[in-house]
């Protein structure tokens, strides 16, 4: 998908609403820079494929009408009961209509990034975090997750990510963040099951909850950002593959590893 990526402020209002993303460009002071989806490529496009499924549901019912048996064939007869042009008509619109809402929900729960040499800011949905550039010790690629590390190996940040990679990772080395295709902790993870050993005390009932969180879908996930902060309050490191979750504690008084 088509970014937008530009020079902005890094005021108060820079990360505003999904609209705000569209009108970057403006340069700054500070010469900070913002990635995220373009909104008008990616609605269009949401809206364009809602019409092309629209239009080929039409062809499909007039398809299964002509079928002795076939799965929905009592709906595919009501369909077609439509006259044409009408029915062709109705299921583009109807089709473009629910792109159009996909497209701007695929908007709000996408990630927008800020980078400037003071501060790295990460914005989903009407949620940003804030770091200072000396917290952040290295910025890495974890599949398709956006992983912010600060020096002592601690994960300050993770969230997933549909940007394009080289731009993200070419807006911090711009500004002197070092980067990495990989996160170079990835092999200390250990998988999470219930009464792990080794967890500081409240750790695997965060766990347990933000496992619970997870399996009731988008509805849950703000929750289980917010488990994950709490995980790592206690020094936890959380970090998700499929339906499983895996965990990890740094240690503080290790020397990083980082390049």
């Amino acid at each position: 998908m088509e970014l937008e990526t530009g020079r902005v402020g890094l005021g108060t209002g820079d990360m505003g609403n999904s609209g705000e993303l569209s009108k970057q460009g403006e340069s700054s002071a500070d010469g900070g820079t913002v990635i995220a989806e373009s909104v008008w490529v990616l609605v269009l496009f949401c809206v364009g494929c809602g019409a092309g499924i629209g239009w080929l549901v039409t062809v499909l019912a007039d398809w299964l009408v002509t079928l002795r048996w076939a799965p929905f064939k009592g709906p595919a007869e009501l369909l077609t009961s439509v006259p044409e042009p009408w029915l062709s008509v109705g299921g583009v619109a109807v089709g473009a209509v629910l792109g159009l809402v996909v497209g701007f929900v695929a908007v709000h729960e996408s990630l927008a990034v800020t980078v400037s040499r003071g501060r790295v800011v990460l914005r989903v949905r009407d949620a940003s975090q804030e770091f200072a550039g000396d917290e952040i010790g290295l910025v890495a690629r974890d599949g398709k997750q956006l992983v912010l590390l600060g020096a002592d190996g601690m994960e300050i940040a993770r969230e997933d990510c549909g940007l394009n990679w080289q731009r993200v990772a070419g807006a911090f080395a711009e500004h002197g963040y070092r980067w990495a295709d990989e996160d170079p902790y990835r092999e200390e993870f250990r998988r999470w099951v219930p009464g792990t050993p080794g967890l500081p005390e409240g750790a695997d009932a965060l766990l347990r909850a933000r496992a619970a969180a997870r399996k009731k879908g988008e509805e849950e996930a703000d929750d289980a950002r917010e488990l994950r902060g709490e995980l790592l309050r206690l020094g936890v490191v959380v970090r998700d593959e499929k339906k499983r979750q895996y965990w990890r504690m740094p240690q503080p008084t290790r020397r990083s590893r980082f390049p």
